[in-house]
């Protein structure tokens, strides 16, 4: 499921979580630009409004199909949102409570929270768990849920969710990220061109290496190599999975339709040790790039 800025994102039996969330202090604030700060939601009220954030976007813009309890509460919810951390963008500059001034967000995922409980949302649709079993040693981290109100597509909210997951994955030790990456529409052909850029260019090889499920998995390879202009591509890439691109990271092989969030989505694996030089510089290597 995509929109402008956004990503969706991932079953071990466990413990039920409890969705009693302590109240954060304010020192937990991640980085900010001006009058938006980045920083995760301290109460179910604010995990509430996200919810708010994410069904405009996903159901009111995009035309998600949610179930019917979703749809009449007028809320994106499922049941991992009890079990992660939830990154948001707020505009303090808007009169009223926090929850009124959330205007984006994104959902954290643990390697350990998910193991213990559901597992990762993206492994409906693509084979995560051979990933996470070739790297025993490695910690990993799903981002999701990703999206931005239309009037704040701005790069100062980019900068500023990647401010906030970056410095969630240094202070939580994580060694890879993964989630999926979107295009708009369930129909592959209308992003030939792109796909087969991906498919051509950045497809994850070796101890990286993942795939869509076999009864999901939706061919990219769907025009000739010589026939790809890498700009042309670019351009029609959604800015997410080309932001993602820039940073360092790959994509698995095959792509996979989702029907009830009127997506195509492909798989984005970012290995901490592969983000480029240029983005560590720039929002530092302990995060302080727009720390408070």
């Amino acid at each position: 499921m995509s929109t402008e800025f956004l990503d969706c994102g991932l079953l071990v039996e466990g413990a039920k979580p409890s969705t009693a969330r302590p109240a954060l202090e304010t020192t937990d604030i991640l980085g900010r630009i001006g009058n938006l700060e980045t920083r995760l939601a301290r109460s179910d009220r604010e995990i509430d409004a996200a919810q708010a954030v994410r069904y405009r976007v996903f159901v009111e813009e995009m035309n998600a199909l949610l179930p019917p309890d979703a749809m009449r509460r007028k809320r994106d919810i499922d049941s991992w949102d009890a079990l992660c951390d939830h990154l948001l963008v707020l505009d303090r500059s808007i009169e009223g409570d926090p929850e009124d001034q959330i205007v984006g967000t994104y959902r954290l995922l643990r390697h350990e929270v998910a193991l213990a409980n559901k597992g990762f949302y993206s492994e409906a649709e693509f084979a995560v768990d051979a990933l996470l079993a070739r790297h025993p040693e490695k910690r990993f981290m799903e981002l999701g849920r990703s999206c931005v109100l239309p009037e704040y597509r701005t790069k100062r909210t980019v900068e500023l969710l990647w401010q906030g997951n970056w410095a969630y994955a240094l202070k939580h030790g994580v060694s890879a990220m993964f989630g999926c990456g979107s295009f708009p529409g369930t129909c592959p052909e209308e992003h030939a061109l792109a796909l087969s850029f991906l498919h051509n260019n950045a497809v994850s090889r070796d101890e990286w290496a993942v795939e869509a499920r076999t009864e999901l998995f939706c061919n990219m390879d769907l025009m000739p190599e010589e026939a790809i202009n890498a700009r042309k591509a670019l351009s029609a890439m959604p800015p997410l999975i080309k932001g993602y691109l820039r940073l360092g990271a790959r994509v698995g092989a095959g792509a996979v339709i989702d029907h009830a969030f009127n997506t195509t989505d492909v798989l984005i694996i970012l290995p901490i040790a592969s983000i480029s030089d240029r983005y560590r510089n720039y929002y530092g290597a302990d995060a302080g790039r727009f720390a408070s």
